[in-house]
């Protein structure tokens, strides 16, 4: 039985964007939900949730059980730990992540750390585990020669240090894309809470192009649909166009106030219909 193929890597490797949503709640009922939705990819997050390394185990079997509509393939899982951790990487691979995006790569020597906890020596320092579901349980035979071909590695730049050292984050070996983070980007420059500031788009559409003229794939989150056109047009590969937390939230209050404005306020008791 060989490796899983990464559809995911091969689709950035080949230059064909890449749609995704962006997952926070950590439930693997929610997993499973999303990822059937017909999403090229969707983001499990644990940088912002809850979510631990027994717990996201669940959410990836929830994906790997999603059949997504009206899509030629299943839906991509990319697991974001809370830190470029060697140790946290290496339990991630353990439990089956194929596709990691590490947070808050400052420099080539910390994307250089990225990969390398990836890779068994001598190209690495990831360690050698044994039969775990990665390998299919042992099943897998030639899983520690092939399991890098199959293994997506995004590094995270979100700060002005890290675009000032973007073109040596790039250019290192083994990484296959750079993801922009608004968010924190438009706080590093000087703009919190505002990633539309001129400044910051400017920033992110030069790093897209600096990103993809290396050869690298570039990636974003970006929920505002015309600026997320603009961005895959500037030549992204993996965007995230929507958010799963935004979609419940957002959905819930609109449906709410649907009713608030029919009924004057909801809240002030109940009505009979």
């Amino acid at each position: 039985m060989p490796v899983p193929a990464n559809h995911f890597k091969r689709a950035l490797a080949a230059g064909v964007p890449q749609i995704g949503l962006w997952s926070t709640l950590p439930d693997p009922y929610v997993s499973e939900i999303v990822a059937g939705a017909g999403f090229d990819w969707v983001l499990l997050d644990t940088e912002h949730t809850p979510t631990d390394v027994p717990h996201m185990l669940h959410q990836l079997q929830a994906v790997s059980a999603a059949v997504p509509a009206n899509a030629a393939r299943p839906t991509s899982a990319v697991v974001r730990p809370d830190w470029n951790d060697t140790v946290l990487i290496k339990r991630y691979l353990d439990i089956g992540a194929q596709s990691l995006l590490l947070p808050f790569v400052q420099n080539a020597t910390e994307a250089q750390a990225a990969v390398r906890a990836t890779r068994y020596a001598p190209h690495g320092v990831r360690g050698m585990g044994g039969s775990t579901r990665a390998s299919n349980f042992g099943r897998t035979r030639d899983y520690v020669a092939a399991a890098q071909d199959e293994l997506c590695v995004l590094v995270q730049v979100e700060t002005r240090e890290a675009l000032d050292h973007l073109d040596e984050i790039v250019a290192v070996d083994g990484v296959d894309g750079v993801f922009i983070g608004p968010a924190d980007l438009s706080a590093s420059l000087g703009h919190p809470g505002d990633p539309g500031h001129p400044e910051v788009r400017g920033a992110i559409d030069d790093a897209i192009r600096r990103i993809r003229a290396g050869g690298k794939a570039p990636g974003i989150l970006m929920l505002d649909e015309a600026r997320a056109r603009e961005c895959l047009d500037l030549g992204a590969l993996f965007v995230a166009v929507a958010m799963d937390l935004q979609i419940l939230a957002r959905g819930a209050e609109a449906a709410a106030a649907r009713f608030q404005a029919r009924n004057g306020d909801a809240r002030s008791g109940p009505v009979a219909y």
